[in-house]
Order: structure tokens, then sequence, then C-alpha cells
């Protein structure tokens, strides 16, 4: 069997390993267009930043690893430019030496990933203004910073990335000005969670430009609509991502509602030899059982492992994913899953809210506040979101969580719930059981809620 894959980086090489070690015949290619492949794309703000020091631990596997440890092949700089799904061939061009061939496919792996948002802003074009999904962009804006020593760093977008670089530009000793159209800071959360970050990032000198949307770059200012100007000799474009689906859509592959690549449970597309992963496929949302779109590495990783698994006679099947993401911005971890409160109102659900303030571990042992928000079906008595900000512990908490709503728990057990103590880890009753606690008294409604 011939197995040629379109992309190179998380989820086409996890697809990739997965095959090889299901199938040690297969004859296995994969082609990507850029330089660099399977890389840290999560970790390129932490080196823009200065925390992580070698550009080249961004990318630790070469094509050699790879041939070497499981006998395939990657072609970098090598584009496909086009799928002919009744001939099963890829027409493929040799960038450096601009060649155009075509190679044939028994089964077929799309992973072309997403592509940076970039609004139709006048001055977009311009040199001081950049973009970050991969090593070029990273590499890019390092040597802007170098060679060019700006001043000010305008962040248009305050998603999980523009947080990360509010962060780690200031590292690097630039004065930031993060514009969202939004009324509130990093819009996935809630307003009345969002109102944390922003008083971090006010403590930390951070210019917040709420309900403001960027009109014109000049080449020390972002011009707004209501003609402010807003420093910047430095811009980084951070108004999300969208699923590259080019070659998918022009094949003629059925695209979803969402605009990716529609997939089934085995990660096959509408054509019966082609399968897709990664950033370009439509997920499937856990909690309200319909499609959605979470380009996140983790997915990726994941929906790759599970593409090569299945063209190689393997039985996993993609079960869906809840969305779940976290951040650091300065001193505090923010991290969510499922539905906020302004979704859940919005898709008609009965819910229960509770708001949980509780130490992550005793204050005796330097514990200080976690902020929990959770948000339930008054119906099912399940959970559909969870929110929080705190400085220690967050992760710990949403992954207790997120397995709960993922094997279905009612908040009810979420106090039976055999957590780890110690006064050094935790309070002998963790906040996870809180919030089982707080929402079961609510839902019940033959008891007053109680916090304790």
């Amino acid at each position: 069997m011939r197995i040629l894959i379109i992309g190179a980086v998380a989820a086409g090489t996890s697809a990739a390993t997965k095959a090889r070690r299901n199938d040690e015949e297969a004859e296995i290619v994969i082609y990507e267009k850029g330089q660099h492949i399977s890389y840290a794309g999560c970790d390129t703000p932490y080196f823009i930043g200065g925390l992580i020091a070698d550009a080249k631990s961004l990318t630790p596997r070469s094509v050699r690893y790879f041939r070497m440890k499981y006998h395939f092949d990657i072609k970098i700089r090598h584009e496909v430019i086009d799928i002919d799904l009744a001939a099963k061939t890829l027409t493929v061009k040799d960038l450096d030496q601009d060649e155009t061939f075509v190679d044939h496919y028994d089964k077929l792996i799309i992973a072309t990933g997403a592509r940076s948002v970039i609004p139709p802003i006048p001055g977009v074009e311009k040199e001081h203004v950049f973009s970050l999904r991969n090593i070029e962009d990273t590499l890019a804006i390092d040597s802007f910073i170098t060679e060019k020593k700006p001043q000010a760093a305008a962040i248009i977008g305050s998603g999980s990335i523009g947080m990360e670089l509010c962060d780690n530009l200031t590292r690097r000793g630039l004065k930031i000005h993060l514009i969202e159209m939004a009324s509130h800071i990093n819009p996935a959360l809630d307003p009345d969670m969002s109102v944390h970050i922003e008083e971090e990032f006010m403590s930390h000198n951070v210019k917040l430009y709420k309900n403001t949307q960027a009109a014109k770059i000049e080449d020390d200012h972002v011009l707004t609509s209501d003609q402010e100007k807003i420093p910047g000799d430095l811009v980084i474009v951070a108004a999300g991502v969208r699923p590259e689906v080019t070659l998918a859509r022009e094949a003629g592959i059925k695209l979803g509602g969402t605009g990716a690549i529609a997939v089934d449970e085995y990660l096959q597309t509408s054509d019966p030899h082609v399968y897709a992963c990664g950033d370009c496929i439509e997920h499937f949302n856990l909690v309200t059982r319909k499609p959605a779109y979470f380009p996140l590495g983790s997915t990726a990783n994941k929906t790759g492992r599970i593409a090569g698994d299945v063209i190689t006679g393997g039985d996993l099947t993609f079960r869906g994913v809840l969305g779940t993401g976290i951040f650091k911005a300065f001193d505090l971890n923010v991290a969510r899953t499922g539905l906020s409160e302004t979704q859940a109102r919005a898709a008609d659900y009965d819910i229960e809210v509770a708001h949980i303030v509780k130490p992550d571990k005793t204050t005796l042992m330097g514990g200080r506040e976690l902020i929990i928000k959770a948000v339930a079906d008054r119906e099912t008595e399940k959970l559909l979101g969870v929110q929080i900000v705190g400085h220690e512990g967050v992760d710990k908490r949403m992954d207790v969580l997120v397995t709960a709503m993922t094997h279905g728990a009612k908040v009810s057990d979420l106090f039976h719930l055999d957590l780890a103590y110690s006064p050094m880890h935790s309070i002998a009753k963790d906040p996870v059981m809180y919030v089982g606690m707080v929402l079961e008294n609510a839902i019940s409604k033959d008891k007053p809620i109680q916090t304790g």
C-alpha cells in the first residue's frame, strides 16, 4: 500500500509514525511545502520571549530522523498543487528545482493545517507587521526585534497567541498595546472571568484597548476606526486562524459548516480513499454533539494518530473533544473547556452557574486563590463548561474536570472523587469537590446553596 500525506507538522508526522508501527511494508511519503517539519509551534512565543534559547530546539526531529527510525520519507519544499480523486494522484512541485511531477496513492491523508487570519487592514503588508503561525514567522519576529529594536508592540487580537505574546514581548523590553474588537479581553472567556486577566495585564503595564478596531497600520502606530493613534513600531496580527482547505475544496472534497474538511469518526472524508486530520478538519464537540472547530496542537496530534491507525487496519476512532485550552500570561494561568455561560445560554440550555473561590493548597503552605466558574445543565446535571483563573494548580483542576465531563459524570459525582490531598498540594475538600457540591445544591433546589 502506498500512503501519501500532505503536511509534515503535528498531524502529518503523527499519522505517518502510527501507520508505520501498524504496517512495516507500506510505502509512506509526506510532502511538505515548508522548510521545517514536526516543529513545536506552541513553543514559539517562548522563544521570542527568550525563555527558549536555541531556535533549533523548536525543530528537534529532522527528515533524517524519520527516515532512519520509521523508514518513511519526508520531502520538504515540495508543494502539492493538485489532487485528482479519480486518478488517485497528486501533482507536486519541487520548489527548489522548479519541477513538477505526479505521484499516485492508495490512501491519502490531508494534514494541511491552518493559516493565520490576516484582516484587510491597510498597511498590513508593511515590514514591521507579522503574524505568528510557524517557524519562519518566529525567526522573522525575533530577528526584527534584535535588529530594529522596536520600542512598542501593538498586538491585534487577544486570543491565546495574543495573550502569550503580551507576556513574552514584555520580556524583550517592549511596551505592549493590546487591541481587541470585542467588549472584553480573550472573548473565549466570559466577561466576569476575563476581568481577572485585564487586572493582571494592567498590573504589568499592558495598555488595553477594548471595543477597538484597527483601521490602518502606519510605520510607528496603528490608527483605529475612532482615529486614535496606538503606538506600535512592531505590529503582531493575532486575529485567529482558519483551516487551510484550498486543495481539498478544489479537489471536490466536502467541507463542513465550519469551513473545515468534513470527516467521520474514522477521519474519512467524502472520498473513501482520502482521510484528513489536524487543524484542517472539522471536529466533534462532546458537549453539543455537533461539528465544531478547535485548532489545537493536542487535537492535531490525536487526530493524526487516529488517521494513521485507521488506514492501516486499526480500530481507533475520533470520539470528539471539548476544546480544552490553557495559557500563561505573566503570573496568571488561564484555562477553559466546553461552553462558556454566554454560549450555553445562546444554545438554550437551562443552566446553573457556580463561582468557586478557594486556595490551590492550604494557606499555611502558601496557597493562593483559584477562581473557578462552572456551568452545568440542570436537566442532565452534567457540566457544560468550566473556566479557571489562578496562579498555581489550574491545570490539575481543569484536567480532573475535563476527565469527568468526557466520561459523562454528573456534578454530584465530583464530591466522591478520591483526589490526592496533602497541605502542600490541595485543601481537604479540593476545589473540584466544591464545584460539585455547590452545583448539586443549586440544582436540587430542596436545600439552600452552600459553599461547604
